[in-house]
């Protein structure tokens, strides 16, 4: 065996290793359509707050309305439904088209590094919903889920921490800015989700 033999077999070697310990069956693409889902679900929280007709800055309603927190609500489960399904169905089709299981001890792993910090951050804002913290809810939900990211993230690829580091700095600026959480967000879920879907796509895609 030459030595470019030996370099294509530990390559070879490297990448079977890789496959056995990483979740690989992340697609791009659906980064792009959950990104996708997230602005157009801002750009609905923002006719339900603000209308068609207001002036910039002016409010129709309030966030304090019984109504708008249910309607803001709904939007962000739809979005939330609408992203999970995209996510596994899209994990499901990736896996399959390249001969592996998308449910393997470290895609469970993964999950249970995702789901502590989610699990976490959803009961803190409902929290902040009860207690009438409305402001606080945005970055609450951008930092938490950039925990998520950043803990799940070492089982698959490194963008994902990067993303997820993101999220948390965007988080804690929101902070420095009450009332315009649904403006992080959509930046936030939206726009970051875009690119970071276009990155992975062209790179391991």
């Amino acid at each position: 065996m030459d030595q470019q033999d030996l370099i294509k077999e530990i390559g070879h070697i490297r990448s079977m290793m890789e496959k056995s310990s990483k979740v690989l069956s992340i697609s791009g693409l659906s980064g792009v359509l959950i990104g996708i889902y997230a602005l157009l679900g801002a750009a609905a929280g923002y006719v339900v707050v603000y209308g068609f007709d207001s002036r910039f800055n002016y409010r129709d309603h309030y966030v304090t309305e019984p109504a708008v927190i249910n309607n803001l609500m709904g939007i962000a489960l739809t979005v939330l439904i609408a992203s999970l399904t995209t996510g596994l169905w899209m994990a499901r089709k990736k896996a399959k088209k390249n001969r592996q299981h998308i449910w393997n001890p470290s895609s469970k792993a993964m999950l249970l590094a995702m789901a502590i910090p989610l699990i976490a951050g959803g009961l803190f804002s409902l929290v902040l919903l009860s207690k009438g913290y409305f402001s606080l809810i945005g970055a609450t939900l951008l930092i938490f889920y950039g925990l998520s990211l950043t803990s799940g993230g070492i089982y698959t690829f490194k963008e994902v921490r990067w993303l997820g580091v993101l999220e948390i700095l965007l988080g804690l600026f929101a902070l420095l800015f009450p009332g315009y959480g649904l403006w992080f967000w959509a930046v936030g879920f939206g726009v970051l989700h875009i690119i970071y879907g276009f990155i992975v796509h062209k790179r391991y895609e």
